[in-house]
């Protein structure tokens, strides 16, 4: 039997896309717009899902790296755009650990963190977690997020990370129902709720 690895390698457009993206990224909001650009190109160019995270230092306020979903592309369910974002953050300081040297990181979702991205973000040493469009905006078009605690963000709130919601929202979830509308995949469409 012959193993090979898991290579959570971006595909090639990330990196010119982040080259030519001209805006400031020194507040929340203008982070965001890169992240749900992200999520947009992400399916447009058909490597993956509509989602997309980044990990910054909230200090130097420098882009540490991002992610976006990459289930479909490397055929891995766990593939999801923050455990990327967090793995290649990790990966590119060396460490398992965001929070290593007191170090504070922010992660940026387009979407709401599903059951396993939450437990993924719990580990992965990020001091805050800011969210575009909700669980349910991802629901409406028929992912399955997992079962999560129905208080999630108090979860993470009593492990010391802070929650924001809803930094641009709409458009994150422009994003999903345009994913939708063209006819992407819906992975894992099955919930208890059926």
């Amino acid at each position: 039997m012959r193993f090979s690895e898991l290579n959570l390698k971006l595909p090639n457009w990330v990196e010119p896309f982040l080259d030519g993206f001209d805006t400031d990224l020194s507040t929340t909001e203008q982070r965001m717009k890169l992240v749900i650009e992200l999520s947009r190109e992400n399916f447009k160019k058909n490597t993956g899902g509509p989602f997309a995270a980044a990990v910054f230092d909230l200090d130097s306020g420098n882009l540490l790296h991002c992610g976006v979903n990459l289930v479909e592309s490397v055929g891995c369910s766990i593939a999801h755009a923050e455990v990327v974002a967090l793995s290649l953050a990790q990966q590119a300081l060396g460490t398992y650990d965001l929070s290593q040297n007191n170090r504070r990181c922010q992660l940026l979702t387009s979407t709401e963190p599903c059951a396993m991205c939450l437990g993924a973000i719990c580990w992965s040493g990020v001091s805050s977690v800011v969210c575009a469009a909700r669980d349910e905006d991802a629901r409406r078009i028929g992912f399955d997020e997992g079962d999560k605690p129905t208080d999630w963000i108090a979860t993470l709130t009593k492990r010391g990370i802070a929650v924001e919601r809803d930094i641009l929202r709409e458009s994150a979830a422009d994003v999903l129902k345009s994913y939708a509308d063209s006819g992407g995949i819906i992975y894992n469409p099955k919930s208890l709720n059926d």
